[in-house]
């Protein structure tokens, strides 16, 4: 057996033998009730995902498509939730941000295992202006500015050196000039038009509310089939 024939057989070993929420002890989520609007509902779990031990639960699933609508995906930070949307940054020159150019719809997903929890959201997305974006970044901590400064996000890279020195610099200038600027750093904002809260259920039988938003603006609610 080569060493890839151990690697797959250990692999599929672990696989089959990884279960979820094999457990009597998870929240309850009644829908009924759910407030109005999602919002309040995502603080809320939000909130009760990080007390409950949910390591980085900022973390979310940015989808979206490329020129050709072939779909892509990469784990990003939250960066805030409110009335305008769901706020996340990065390079106007990255992947991401090229593709939100060329196609400003985009989805997020929030994975909690800890307390058996998913959210999805979709909608458009627009961005912020170069004030509010500059302002994300000045808040955030000295090893994000100096990513920022670093730049080239996405571009090929010639050598785990040559990023060695690119972020050495960006440190260096992180150091000496807090609010240096990174011109192509960008607060973009997801402004929802549905959204999916998942409780999951040891027995399987997941509850799954649904909202969607209205030619009027308002929200209406519904229960999916898990």
């Amino acid at each position: 057996m080569t060493t890839d024939d151990t690697a797959a057989d250990t692999f599929r070993t672990t696989l089959r033998s990884l279960r979820v929420w094999d457990t009597d002890d998870l929240p309850a989520f009644d829908p009924e009730t759910a407030p109005a609007t999602p919002l309040p509902l995502f603080h809320t779990w939000f909130t009760h995902a990080a007390q409950a031990g949910q390591p980085e639960p900022h973390t979310m699933t940015l989808a979206t498509v490329d020129p050709d609508g072939r779909p892509d995906a990469r784990t990003v930070m939250l960066h805030g939730a409110d009335a305008a949307g769901w706020h996340f940054a990065s390079h106007s020159t990255s992947a991401k941000g090229r593709q939100l150019a060329a196609h400003p719809e985009a989805a997020l997903g929030f994975y909690w295992p800890a307390v058996a929890r998913q959210v999805r959201v979709r909608g458009r997305v627009s961005t912020a202006g170069a004030a509010e974006s500059r302002a994300d970044l000045s808040v955030r901590s000295r090893g994000a500015l100096a990513a920022a400064l670093t730049g080239h996000q996405s571009e090929v890279l010639g050598s785990l050196d040559e990023l060695a020195r690119a972020s050495a610099d960006a440190w260096a200038l992180a150091a000496a000039e807090p609010d240096a600027p990174a011109p192509t750093w960008t607060r973009y904002v997801l402004d929802a038009d549905e959204v999916e809260f998942f409780q999951g259920d040891a027995q399987r039988r997941h509850v799954r509310l649904r909202y969607r938003r209205t030619p009027d603006g308002t929200w209406t609610r519904e229960l999916l089939w898990p």
